[in-house]
């Protein structure tokens, strides 16, 4: 069991949860800032895993913080991550609702795009959004993105309306709204919502009032029980409340348009949303509940639902009989989560699938370790220490041969790396 050191500055290093790695496996991209919570880097930045040679990719100017960055799994490597506000004063401060995606692209870096358009002032464009997108992940083949969302125009009315939800921005189709306010901009990308909530979610229904850790449904998508393919699908967490009123988060999955030119027709409300009623999904695009469960899907240690390659299986942690957080997966065809995890200790942190679909990485046991995902049994990758791993990410490459990961040394977290044995 070796693990190496990739960075030790007197900084913080923080992974994202997926899409880490560059596509050849040699760069982790990281941002700076001093600890998960406090977002205030102002640079993005990537080490190499084999000299630990570092690269500023993007340096904020105009007062604006940057992190939370991913990469495209294809070459040449894009990375997308949030941007706040440049300049912000006493009315656009960096909040949930007033932030964007950008993407900078290899060669010339230094320029980023905005992803998002930003419209928030009526009449509002289809394509663009009215708030903040977050954590900005390229589907498989890099050709979409998938975020989190939070609404700016109805945050000034209420900040109770301002409900997360998810998102899909789709490549090759750039919006370009009238801008009638000096915060709202062009993307380059068509933005819209997918997920549904309501403010106050009828007990013992499917409604729900947040919708967020969503991921990808396989490298092409998923098979389903008729023996076609879902090429575009996403899974979720959605807030749901149990006929006793009590939060219950459960698994939520939406099957999307195969046709690009499909995310701009709108359903029975616009796409853009109204000034009473936050952007709507497009036509034909419906959340489905997958899990009904007792007590609702762990939230503690926060992870993301994320799906094996080959889309059969939704991977989530839950509490077993014994109140022990464990490994469990679901089909996005519906059925009963299955355990596949049967630790005494717990699982301690988010997890990322291997490329073969055959194991999953994760802390469990203050140790990075490989859960075989047929057997369940747990090896070890790193020694047992003293203070667990970093919980937010634990993120296998590319390639398949390493896992990335972090530590807090003293005041700051480091990166680290160990070798698949």
């Amino acid at each position: 069991m070796t693990e190496k050191q990739l960075t030790s500055d007197a900084r913080g290093h923080q992974l994202t949860n997926i899409n880490v790695w560059t596509p050849d496996s040699q760069w982790l991209v990281y941002d700076v800032r001093p600890h998960g919570g406090s977002f205030t880097g102002s640079t993005i930045e990537r080490v190499n895993v084999e000299t630990g040679e570092t690269q500023v990719l993007y340096q904020a100017t105009e007062g604006a913080h940057v992190g939370v960055v991913t990469v495209s799994p294809d070459e040449p490597a894009r990375y997308a991550f949030i941007h706040g506000p440049e300049n912000p004063d006493a009315s656009w401060q960096y909040d949930f609702h007033h932030r964007r995606g950008v993407i900078v692209s290899e060669p010339a870096h230094e320029k980023a795009v905005t992803l998002d358009a930003m419209d928030i002032t009526t009449p509002f464009t289809a394509g663009a959004l009215r708030g903040g997108t977050h954590v900005h992940v390229f589907s498989p083949d890099g050709s979409r993105l998938s975020f989190t969302y939070n609404d700016h125009v109805l945050h000034e009315r209420d900040p109770a309306l301002d409900l997360r939800n998810v998102g899909v921005a789709l490549s090759g189709f750039p919006v370009t709204p009238p801008k009638h306010h000096p915060r709202e901009y062009d993307g380059s990308h068509f933005s819209v919502l997918v997920s549904e909530t309501t403010a106050n979610p009828q007990p013992g229904s499917d409604d729900i009032n947040r919708a967020y850790e969503e991921g990808w449904i396989g490298q092409e998508g998923y098979a389903k029980a008729n023996g076609s393919r879902q090429r575009w699908a996403l899974a979720f967490i959605g807030d749901t409340l149990s006929a006793q009123g009590e939060k219950h988060p459960e698994i939520f999955v939406v099957d999307l348009p195969d046709n690009d030119a499909d995310y701009r027709k709108a359903g029975d409300k616009p796409l853009q949303g109204t000034t009473e009623t936050l952007p709507a999904p497009p036509a034909g695009v419906k959340q489905r509940r997958l899990t009904f469960t007792e007590k609702g899907i762990a939230l503690q240690p926060r992870h993301w639902l994320r799906a094996s390659p080959d889309g059969a299986q939704i991977a989530f942690l839950m509490k077993d009989k014994n109140d022990v957080v464990q490994v469990w997966t679901v089909s996005p065809n519906d059925g009963e989560p299955v355990q596949i995890s049967h630790s005494e200790i717990g699982i301690q942190s988010a997890f990322s699938w291997s490329p073969d679909g055959k194991s999953l990485a994760l802390v469990c046991d203050n140790s990075v370790m490989r859960l075989d995902v047929e057997r369940g049994a747990l090896q070890r990758l790193t020694q047992r220490t003293e203070i667990a791993p970093c919980a937010d990410a634990v993120v296998f490459s590319p390639d398949g041969s390493k896992v990335a990961f972090m530590r807090q040394c003293g005041e700051f977290a480091q990166i680290f790396v160990t070798d698949i044995q």
